[in-house]
């Protein structure tokens, strides 16, 4: 797979050793010279350039590019690059970097943006993963919020501990996708017995959380 992420900073180039690491074809993009260093990341193709040009993007084949990712600290900068991927280069899949999360609302299918991820609600999506038993938290969206990967760790009373995954009587627009159990993850078989303390990853559409909860938690 060939990525174009555009800036190379910290999280750009956090992202492009993970890819490389996965044998991935990786070009980091960035106007400043003091952050396009091919010494730093071994593998990486690189290109000094504003990502926000046509003429950069055209030099860099973004429609070579099975994704691209707007990774700079800049919103605005981000979404450009995002908007260009899509309709000037036919880009597949568009992922896009939040700074501020009073700027979600820009991050759509309008602006190119396939999926959009803001560190903010990521930190506290984990923060609230970590104390919260027995309620459900959003971990990720999906499509821009059309539907979510939502976590919900199963309490010891809940009437579906100790029952079979076949048992749980799920919302129709919802889908029981992992199970973390201490070290382990488990695909959900059928006949998976649920145990108190499991950790349950659902897809799941906004609307459908309430029943989600009503379904699997107690009273």
């Amino acid at each position: 797979m060939r990525v174009a992420i555009a800036g190379a900073g910290a999280v750009g180039r956090s992202i492009a050793r993970e890819l490389l690491d996965k044998n991935h074809e990786v070009l980091l993009i960035d106007k400043d010279p003091a952050k396009v260093l091919p010494d730093r990341i071994k593998g990486a193709s690189w290109l000094l350039g504003d990502a926000c040009e046509v003429a950069n993007l055209e030099e860099a084949k973004l429609e070579d590019c099975d994704v691209v990712v707007g990774a700079t600290g800049d919103d605005k900068a981000n979404l450009v690059v995002a908007l260009l991927a899509k309709t000037e280069f036919a880009v597949n899949r568009v992922v896009a970097r939040i700074n501020h999360p009073s700027n979600e609302w820009l991050f759509t299918e309008a602006w190119g943006v396939d999926v959009a991820v803001s560190t903010p609600r990521v930190l506290a999506s984990l923060v609230e993963e970590a104390v919260e038993v027995g309620d459900i938290v959003r971990l990720f969206g999906i499509r821009e919020g059309q539907a979510n990967l939502v976590e919900l760790t199963l309490p010891h009373d809940a009437p579906c501990a100790g029952c079979p995954v076949r048992d749980l009587r799920l919302p129709k627009e919802t889908t029981l996708v992992g199970i973390v159990r201490g070290k382990r993850v488990i695909t959900p078989a059928p006949d998976e017995p649920l145990e108190g303390g499991d950790e349950l990853l659902f897809i799941a559409l906004p609307d459908s959380e309430d029943a989600l909860r009503r379904a699997v938690l107690p009273g």
